[in-house]
Order: structure tokens, then C-alpha cells, then sequence
């Protein structure tokens, strides 16, 4: 049996914790929180310990640990998990900042504990497919986050709650660097940043556009893939991955392969990944270094939106 932890019970924090009450082979220890009333509704719904002392849970000798905290808290909450010697999940983004997420990358490296970033969309099973179909050739890749505002998100704007699921995908789907990116962004509501458009240039030569903004009134999750022998679309939503063919000059067509998909939830994907990489002692599948490569990139698009532009 696993004995794990949730650091936060935020709506994703009760995502991992429902996931982690549904698996075989899972002691939950326990939950912390400053909020009591999340507190008692956990308690009655899945029967777990609950604490507001972080120090209480992580003295029940945890092998892994969910940190479900705002951004803001990353760090501090990471630094004291892997002191305890816990494996620990961060969700996105890893830090506050690249060197607080450097902090965590050494500190885990040192203490020899799992580190494992919670990109949630590389378990996505429609980016799973495209990443199968995506060959060699890729010209480009332009992608579509946007929605209303979440009034849960308070401590960051949408290029570190958003944009930052993207710049993972775009690495991963390229697996190369970010050579070139420039960025412009505005704030309709005087704080935080909400609308942003991306545009990166690859080592790989690959182009890369990114439009995130929290004032769209309806939700949208889209990646369009050029390829020189081929066009991918997927909607990160519903699923849903067609193919397109070259287009023809000679017959002036295409065809349309669509690639069902059955659906799955990413996060009990990601969860499962994460604690077998513990049990087996393997790599976690997104390390603290992808994480780290996220924040700096990060860094660069607001050195970029400030007048700063640089390769």
C-alpha cells in the first residue's frame, strides 16, 4: 500500500483526492488545509484524516504527496515535502518563478526524491494520439486556450494558469527548445494579465502560436499541427482527432481520417503514472527539469510583453 497525501483542497486538490479514494493499492493519510469547511465536506465524503498543520500529515511517514496549493506556495510547501522525503506531485506551474523552481529541482535532486510536474494535458488522450501521428515534418503548431475568468485563480494570470499547459505541449509535441518567442499581452481588469497571444520559433525550425485568454465566454482546447504531409486538428475537450491528408494539386482534395477516442480522464492517467514511477522506483514521466524549462520560457514572454523581446 502507498500511503499518500493532498496538500490543498482547491477544485483540483479534490480532484486528486477522488481519484487517489478510487485506486487499489492507495492509503490515503490524510488532507491539509487552511479551510476548515473543505476540511469537513472531505471528511464526510471520502472518511479522511484532515489537518491544518502541514507538519501533522507529513509526520505520518508519506511515500507520495499531491501539492494542490496556489502558485504562490510551491515552493514552501515543496521544499518542506521533500525534506520529509515524500515523492511529490506539483501541479502547473512548478513555481512562482524559475528560481524558486530551481530551489525545488535541487532540492529534490539532493534528498534523492521523486519530482513530477502536473502537466496534466500530456495524458490528455487526444494529445497522446496527435503526438503518434506528428512525425519529423512538422511545419507548425497554433493553439487555442481560452474561457471566462475562473474566480478561483488569484495569485497569477493566464500565461502561468493557462499558457503554461502550452509551452509544455508545444515541447513535447516538437521535443525540441524554444529558440526564438515573443509575446504581447493586456489586463482588462487592472490586475493580472488575462489575454495573451504567443508566437515562438523552435530549435527544430518549428513555428508556434498561442492564444490564451480568460475573456472568451465559452471554453475552447484546440491544437492545429501542420505537417508537410499532413494537417492534424484535436480538441482537448470533447477528444475529438481527425487527420487530414496532403492536399492534391492535381485532383484539388483531401481526405479525412477521424481517430475515435475513448474517453479517459487525464488527472487518475496522470495519478497512476506518478505512483508507479514511486512503487517502481522509475522516472516520473514529467520531470522537475520540463517544469523548470516552462518557467523560464515564462520569464522570457514577460521580459517579451514588457518591451524586452530576446532570443
Amino acid at each position: 500500500m502507498l500511503k499518500v497525501g493532498v496538500i490543498g483542497l482547491g477544485w483540483m486538490g479534490k480532484v486528486h483526492l477522488r481519484n487517489y479514494s478510487e485506486m487499489h493499492g492507495v492509503e490515503i493519510m490524510g488532507v491539509v488545509d487552511t479551510d476548515q469547511a473543505a476540511l469537513d465536506d472531505v471528511a464526510a465524503r471520502f472518511g479522511v484524516p484532515t489537518y491544518t498543520n502541514l507538519d501533522d500529515l507529513l509526520a505520518k511517514g508519506l511515500d507520495a504527496v499531491s501539492v494542490c496549493v496556489p502558485t504562490s506556495l510551491h515552493h514552501s510547501v515543496g521544499l518542506k515535502v521533500i525534506a520529509s522525503g515524500a515523492a511529490l506531485l506539483i501541479e502547473k506551474p512548478l513555481a512562482a518563478t524559475s528560481a524558486e523552481g530551481a530551489d525545488l529541482v535541487a532540492a529534490a535532486k539532493q534528498k534523492g526524491v521523486p519530482l513530477m510536474v502536473g502537466h496534466i494535458e500530456r495524458f490528455n488522450p487526444a494529445v497522446q494520439r496527435v503526438k503518434e501521428l506528428v512525425g519529423d515534418d512538422v511545419i507548425s503548431i497554433q493553439i487555442e486556450r481560452v474561457g471566462p475568468y475562473p474566480p478561483r485563480i488569484q495569485d497569477v494570470g493566464v500565461i502561468r494558469d493557462l499558457g503554461s499547459h502550452d509551452i509544455d505541449l508545444i515541447r513535447f509535441l516538437t521535443g525540441s527548445e524554444f529558440q526564438n518567442v515573443y509575446a504581447v499581452m493586456t489586463s482588462s481588469s487592472g490586475g493580472h494579465e488575462d489575454n495573451a497571444l504567443i508566437t515562438a520559433q523552435m530549435t527544430s525550425g518549428v513555428l508556434a502560436n498561442v492564444n490564451t485568454n480568460w475573456v472568451t465566454p465559452y471554453k475552447s482546447r484546440k491544437i492545429r499541427v501542420a505537417c508537410k504531409s499532413k494537417f492534424i486538428t484535436a480538441d482537448l475537450v470533447t477528444q475529438d482527432v481527425k487527420e487530414y491528408s496532403q492536399f492534391s494539386t492535381y485532383d484539388k482534395s483531401y481526405s479525412v481520417r477521424e481517430w475515435p477516442m475513448i474517453y479517459r480522464e487525464p488527472v487518475k492517467a496522470e495519478l497512476t503514472a506518478f505512483l508507479a514511477a514511486v512503487s517502481d522506483k522509475t522516472p516520473v514521466p514529467i520531470t522537475g527539469e520540463d517544469g523548470l524549462e516552462v518557467l523560464k520560457v515564462i520569464e522570457r514572454i514577460f521580459a517579451c510583453g514588457e518591451g524586452g523581446c530576446r532570443p
